[in-house]
């Protein structure tokens, strides 16, 4: 039987993914898995979800697939959500129709969301002017100088303006989606995709760690998994790297360059991401205390606000005060 959701949910629970000749196609399916998944463990106020053809003909996407829409610019008028997974290309026009449905459907109330280089398509329907955004470290200059009213964000995961969201790079939309449903449903809901998904349900840091990272081999990486979980299973205890190597069987040296390769940070910053995490959880989820939170993940409560100010520009009870606020931004940079 599905559990009840935390929240009810948009007044309009249509999403609607843009599909064109030339499809990105990881960044569709990304929509796809995120909002169009039967999900019946949510019950029947989940989203209700379909493709939108942008132009006629067949629409081929990235690796050859084709894909068949369930209709056109009109389902875009009656979307609550609109998602433009990626787009084909920065000089490449964005057709005039699709500008006109953009903003016709954004001027009743849609929302919308840009995966990587679909920032493009939002930027030439003008819903980004003089807002904050962010795309693809690739296109950030490209979308500056093509863009210059836009105050574009190149060290952000994504972006949240309430009614208009972008995301960085491809996978970066996950972290966008997971957002969206947490803002929507509450964060149990989007734990649960998290989980299904088998990632994170949150992601704190900027573009640059996720480039060029080296990838663990299968046997640091099972050497390693033991550890993050005793690590997010006491979070309110004090580790050190020596307790850590010990446990990983690796002398202390060795532990912090294998956990960088795997993680692509030191468990300092490691742990104080997800000392965050769960302290946004417990202050969105929990009526508890600053002080009770701050101890149940390990901070002093100076610290917790020191951390809270320094990583997501607010202090704890000012999270918990406008978790809901429409201008949000999402993923912070590096914390230090």
């Amino acid at each position: 039987m599905p559990k009840p959701l935390d929240r009810p949910g948009p007044a309009n629970r249509r999403v609607v993914a843009l599909a064109y000749d030339g499809l990105c196609t990881f960044e569709f399916g990304v929509a796809v898995e995120l909002f169009g998944l039967p999900r019946p463990e949510m019950g029947p106020d989940w989203y209700a979800f379909a493709t939108a053809a942008v132009e006629p003909g067949p629409l081929r996407g990235l690796g050859g697939v084709q894909v068949v829409a369930d209709g056109g610019l009109e389902l875009v008028e009656q979307a609550g959500t609109i998602i433009a997974p990626g787009w084909r290309g920065a000089d490449r026009p964005v057709p005039r129709p699709l500008i006109e449905a953009l903003r016709a459907a954004h001027a009743k109330g849609a929302r919308v969301m840009s995966i990587c280089s679909g920032v493009f398509v939002l930027a030439a329907a003008g819903l980004l002017a003089g807002r904050r955004a962010t795309t693809h470290w690739r296109h950030v200059d490209t979308l500056r100088a093509l863009h210059p009213d836009i105050e574009v964000l190149p060290d952000v995961l994504y972006v949240d303006e309430g009614d208009v969201m972008t995301s960085a790079g491809s996978a970066a939309g996950l972290d966008l989606g997971l957002h969206l449903v947490r803002r929507d449903f509450g964060p149990e809901a989007a734990n649960t995709v998290a989980r299904r998904l088998v990632i994170p349900p949150h992601r704190d840091g900027g573009q640059a760690q996720f480039i060029q990272r080296p990838v663990p081999t299968a046997h640091e990486a099972s050497r390693l998994s033991p550890i993050l979980d005793r690590l997010r299973a006491d979070l309110a205890r004090e580790h050190t790297v020596k307790t850590l190597a010990d446990a990983a069987g690796m002398s202390p040296r060795t532990f912090l360059r294998r956990f960088e390769a795997a993680t692509g940070t030191t468990p300092a910053r490691w742990l104080l991401a997800e000392r965050l995490a769960r302290a946004r959880d417990l202050l969105e989820t929990t009526p508890a205390g600053v002080e009770q939170i701050a101890q149940a993940v390990g901070f002093g409560a100076a610290a917790l606000r020191h951390h809270f100010r320094k990583t997501l520009a607010t202090t704890p009870q000012g999270y918990r005060a406008r978790f809901g606020d429409q201008r949000d931004l999402g993923v912070t940079r590096n914390p230090p």
